[in-house]
């Protein structure tokens, strides 16, 4: 929705050191800076950061990418935001058109404004009132969790507000869901008498309020109306509070009050979050997996939370991923998670954490429930009944786990209950051990390892030099590329100017790499590829079919360098390679041919041409050699 002209323009003018350097601090370590990554834990500084590919990258864990990429991960932002704030950080007005009229922006700012002010008034009332204050020390709450969650106190008078907005009539008050108007015109607080949560947007903006009653009223929780500022199926409360934490432990706990997360703030148990009085949706799951790798979803014991746990659980399927995991934590059914850290501790509540449900076993749990596994119906009803959810889970290896017990359970195969699912019998496929063929003549096993920085070794794999005396950790080593077409586009993701020199009758349509490299040289060839770093590439093919194929590539880039003296003979040698093995397929096809049909006299002629063309081949000399 935002002009890529745009984004290219922003990436061209930040500096990824200087954006990192915000969040992280950042130690020099040859031509590249480095830190401890803040997405996973670590003690050494394997979190690389490149000025020259403006691009990061940490060994650890392998998360890679651009600025913009860096503000999504770290700051918990959606796309549009974390180009927004990389563009205020260095002046740019990002183009409105697009995606949010003007008019809109600035209501948008006219509204948080008016939010953030009520919640200065609201905080201000807590403070005058011993009732409001004694409710929370009796609920443990210290003035620090107080201070820290931003909690206020909404007094008892039909218009307190009027107190911090001398304009009640204001058309913000209403839009903001602050005051409500009665048929006959007259305003009211929609507050009154409660204790006051602050909710706040991902940048820190309150956006909304949750309010509970002090005795024993109705409703017990009362929320923001939904506004142009506020929506409950996209926000967690205590986001902006726990990201710190979730990072430290590298697990976000979600549970379903305001009281529940600053209860368990209080004990140390920082790294909680909660829903807004409505069920997991969507976008909560997105955001959650976004800021880390482990979601513990924490419930009553009771039928409403095993219900609650159930929707959680269905709404997450089609965004698991293999490296992500998601549990359910069942409470007993006389306690909170409030209620529970204070009555149990907080080290009770981290090892009860840690006993969660993991997905697989809560989802297969819940579809046994009710069902007579003893007989030939109940097996079938099981796996009838586990197809719509089973089939919806996005992580693949995961899915195929889940297949494997569920076939267990129920007395199948797993063959069998794949097919049942119209899913490709993956169990009866055998497994490949695929290995570069050989390289012919010239291009032999080790005929690139020559006086440059990498090429391919005695396994027919390509391999780059790896950085030497940078004293930082690296990943184990990962498979290398292994043909000509996925060393081209490597060499090209480090030098995108190359794409115009490439064969495009050469490309393969038939793998990512092919097909990447051609999308490459369309987009030089109208002057649309960015040229200014690895991050801006990645971006320029986000959310595209190449998308993923250009990350590895770039993660690949990350632990391997070229000298400049040996990068383009690899480059022109390889170009050859692609040429050859062409020429070598066309030989492979007429031979074929001539052993069924016999060849007519052009294609004899054709398969000594090629014959000939491949015996130059072998003997020319290499560009490494020159």
């Amino acid at each position: 929705m935002i002009p890529q002209s745009f984004i290219q323009d922003l990436l061209a003018r930040v500096d990824i050191v200087e954006v990192v350097e915000r969040y992280l601090p950042l130690k020099k370590g040859g031509a590249n800076y480095f830190a401890c990554c803040p997405f996973h834990g670590e003690k050494s500084a394997s979190f690389s950061v490149s000025p020259t590919k403006q691009f990061y990258h940490c060994f650890g864990c392998g998360v890679h990418g651009s600025a913009i990429s860096f503000l999504m991960e770290y700051s918990g932002l959606g796309f549009i935001d974390a180009v927004k704030e990389l563009a205020s950080s260095v002046g740019m007005e990002v183009p409105q058109d697009d995606f949010t009229p003007n008019h809109d922006r600035a209501r948008d700012q006219s509204l948080t404004e008016v939010m953030a002010q009520a919640a200065r008034f609201y905080k201000e009332q807590l403070k005058r009132s011993p009732i409001a204050i004694d409710y929370l020390k009796r609920r443990g709450l210290s003035g620090e969790i107080a201070a820290r969650y931003g909690i206020g106190f909404a007094p008892e008078g039909w218009q307190a507000l009027q107190a911090a907005f001398p304009d009640y009539t204001a058309a913000s008050l209403l839009e903001c869901g602050l005051v409500l108007e009665n048929e006959q015109g007259r305003r009211y607080d929609r507050f009154r008498d409660r204790i006051m949560f602050p909710i706040q947007d991902q940048r820190g903006n309150v956006i909304g309020f949750g309010g509970r009653v002090l005795g024993k009223g109705e409703p017990k929780y009362l929320n923001s109306p939904e506004t142009p500022i506020f929506e409950k199926g996209r926000e967690l409360y205590g986001l902006v509070q726990a990201r710190q934490a979730v990072r430290d432990q590298e697990c976000v706990l979600v549970v379903e009050g305001y009281m529940d997360v600053v209860g368990l703030a209080q004990f140390g148990v920082g790294n909680a979050v909660a829903t807004l009085g409505t069920a997991a949706t969507p976008h909560h799951i997105q955001k959650l997996l976004r800021l880390t790798d482990r979601v513990v979803f924490c419930f009553d014991g009771d039928a409403a939370g095993r219900r609650a746990a159930g929707r959680a659980l269905e709404v997450s399927l089609e965004h698991l991923a293999d490296n992500k995991t998601l549990s359910f934590l069942f409470l007993p059914e006389e306690h909170d998670p409030d209620s529970f850290v204070r009555a149990e501790g907080p080290d009770a509540f981290r090892s009860a954490m840690n006993r969660a449900l993991p997905l697989a076993e809560f989802l297969l749990a819940e579809l046994k429930k009710d069902i007579d596994l003893g007989t030939a119906e109940g097996c079938a009803r099981l796996v009838h009944e586990a197809k719509p959810l089973v089939t919806r889970i996005g992580a693949p290896l995961l899915r195929l786990q889940v297949i494997k017990m569920l076939a267990e359970t129920a007395g199948f195969t797993q063959a069998e209950v794949e097919q049942s699912f119209g899913l490709k019998n993956a169990s009866a496929q055998p497994r490949r051990f695929d290995e570069a063929p050989p390289f012919e003549g010239n291009f032999e096993r080790g005929g690139f390892d020559r006086d440059f920085g990498g090429g391919f070794g005695n396994n027919g794999n390509f391999r780059g030099k790896r950085r030497q005396g940078s004293g930082f950790p690296r990943m184990p080593p990962r498979q290398a590329p292994q043909t000509a077409v996925e060393t081209l586009l490597k060499l090209v993701v480090q030098h995108p100017l190359w794409a115009a020199r490439l064969p495009i009758d050469l490309l393969p349509h038939d793998t990512p790499e092919g097909r990447a490299l051609i999308a490459l040289t369309d987009a030089m060839s109208v002057g649309e590829l960015p040229t200014h770093g690895i991050g801006a590439l990645l971006e320029h093919y986000r959310e595209t079919p190449h998308a993923e194929i250009l990350a590895r590539m770039a993660g690949l880039l990350a632990d391997t360098t070229f000298e400049d003296a040996s990068i383009e003979p690899l480059f022109n040698d390889t170009v050859k390679k692609l040429e050859a093995d062409a020429v070598s397929r066309e030989i492979d096809a007429l031979n074929a041919r001539e052993r069924e049909n016999g060849l007519n006299p052009a294609e004899r002629r054709q398969l000594a041409e090629l014959l000939l063309h491949k015996q130059k081949l072998r003997t020319r000399p290499k560009a490494s050699d020159s």
